[in-house]
C-alpha cells in the first residue's frame, strides 16, 4: 500500500521550496501481521534508520536503511498453501537507499541511488529529480526519472537467473492556494519488461510486460483556530494488466497540549482484478500458453484501513511518534459491483514507531 502513492526511486517532490535549515535522524520500528481464514500467515519485523544532513550551504545529503526479517505460514492460494506448501516461509531484506540534493535559487537538482536484497531477490535502481518554482515560491513544478534493475533467483528453482527492468516517470505541480491550503498533483507513468511470474504459484504464468498509470492528488487544509489541519488523497490507477484501482483516504491531524499530536484516519482501496485471473476452483480457466493467475492479489476487492497516531514534541529537537493500521479486505467491498468470488476476507495490523532528533 505505501507502494501504491510513491514509485520506487523517485522523490515526489512535494518537500519544501528551499534548504532545509537543520538535519533530521530517526530511528523507526515495525511490527506487521497478517491473518486470513482465521490463521495466522505472514510477521515482519521491520527496524529502520535515516538520516538527512544540509551542508556547503547548498546542498543536501540523505539515506536511508532498512531491514524486514520475515516469517510466518505460506500465502493462501483461495484455501490451500501455495509453491512451499508446508514449509512455511523465513526470509529477510535490506534495503538502503542515498540521496544528494543541490539547491540554486529557483531550482533543485537531485541525484538518488537504492538497492535491496532478499534471498531470492536483487534490485538495484537510480534516479535523476528536478524542481523548479516561481519566484514567489506558491508554485513548483516536479519531474522525476528512474530505472530499477531486479534479479530473480527463487527458492524453489522455477526462475533461475530471471530479469526484469523498469522505468518510471513522474511529473506533478504543487501549488500553495493560501496561508492555509496547498495542494499537489503528481502523474507517474511506470514501464517494465521482464519476469513477472510468481514462481512460488502453481501455473503461473503473466504477461512479460507491464504498463501503470497513476495519478494522484492530495490536499492539505490547516485550520489555525482548531490547530488542526485536514489531509485527504485520492489515487486511480491504469494497469496494463487489466485492473483499475481507485484509493481515497482522509486523516485529521489535531494539535494538543503539551507537545503532543493525534491523528485519526481512514483509507479505502478498490481494485478490478487482472485479465488472466481465474477465480477458484484451481486451476479452471487454465490454457497452456496464455497467461494465467490464480494470485488472489490479482482479484477484484475492495479494502479500508482505519489509523491512529499520537505523536509528542520533547525538549532539544527531539520527537518520537507511534501509529496503529488495521487493514480489512473482502471481494464483497469492490466499488462498482461484487469483487471476485470466493475470496476468503483478509486481514493485517501494523504498528510502527520511532524517534527523531533535529541537529
Amino acid at each position: 500500500m505505501a507502494a501504491a502513492l510513491a514509485l520506487p526511486g523517485v522523490s515526489p517532490g512535494a518537500s519544501a521550496q528551499s534548504i532545509p535549515g537543520e538535519g533530521v535522524f530517526s530511528v523507526r520500528y515495525l511490527d506487521y501481521r497478517d491473518w486470513q481464514g482465521g490463521g495466522d500467515r505472514m510477521r515482519v519485523r521491520s527496524p529502520s534508520v535515516f538520516v538527512m544532513k544540509p551542508f556547503a550551504g547548498r546542498w543536501v545529503a540523505e539515506g536511508g536503511l532498512v531491514y524486514d526479517g520475515m516469517s510466518g505460514a505460506s500465502p493462501r492460494f483461495h484455501n490451500t498453501l501455495s509453491g512451499a506448501s508446508g514449509e512455511g516461509v523465513k526470509d529477510y531484506r535490506t534495503a538502503g537507499d542515498a540521496k544528494l540534493t543541490r539547491y540554486f535559487d529557483r531550482y533543485a537538482l537531485g541525484v538518488g541511488i537504492a538497492g535491496s536484497t532478499e534471498r531470492d531477490y536483487l534490485s538495484k535502481a537510480a534516479s535523476l529529480d528536478l524542481r523548479w518554482w516561481t519566484e514567489d515560491r506558491n508554485t513548483t513544478l516536479a519531474f522525476s526519472f528512474a530505472g530499477t534493475s531486479d534479479r530473480i533467483n527463487s527458492n524453489n528453482q522455477i526462475a533461475v537467473n530471471e530479469k526484469k527492468n523498469t522505468l518510471d516517470f513522474l511529473v506533478g505541480i504543487t501549488q500553495a492556494i493560501s496561508a492555509d491550503a496547498i495542494v499537489q498533483s503528481n502523474l507517474t507513468y511506470s514501464r517494465g519488461h521482464g519476469y513477472y511470474d510468481d514462481p512460488y504459484k502453481s501455473l503461473d504464468d503473466r504477461p512479460d510486460h507491464r504498463r501503470i498509470l497513476a495519478w494522484v492528488t492530495r490536499w492539505n487544509q490547516a485550520f489555525p483556530a482548531q490547530d488542526a489541519t485536514l489531509k485527504v488523497a485520492f489515487r486511480v490507477l491504469r494497469d496494463s494488466f487489466g485492473s483499475t484501482s481507485v484509493m481515497t483516504e482522509a486523516q485529521w491531524v489535531q494539535g494538543l497540549p503539551h507537545g503532543f499530536t493525534v491523528t485519526p484516519g481512514l483509507r479505502y482501496y478498490t481494485q478490478g482484478a487482472a485479465d488472466f485471473y481465474r477465480a477458484p476452483p484451481f486451476p479452471i480457466g487454465f490454457v497452456f500458453g496464455e497467461p494465467y493467475t490464480a494470485d488472489t492479489r490479482l482479484a477484484a476487492f475492495g479494502a479500508f484501513t482505519p489509523s491512529l497516531a499520537i505523536a509528542k514534541t520533547l525538549a532539544d529537537g527531539w520527537s518520537a511518534d507511534l501509529r496503529v493500521d488495521f487493514y480489512r479486505q473482502k471481494g464483497s467491498w469492490r466499488l462498482g459491483g461484487d469483487g471476485s468470488p470466493d475470496l476468503l476476507p483478509f486481514s493485517a495490523r501494523w504498528i510502527q514507531g520511532g524517534v527523531s532528533k533535529s541537529f
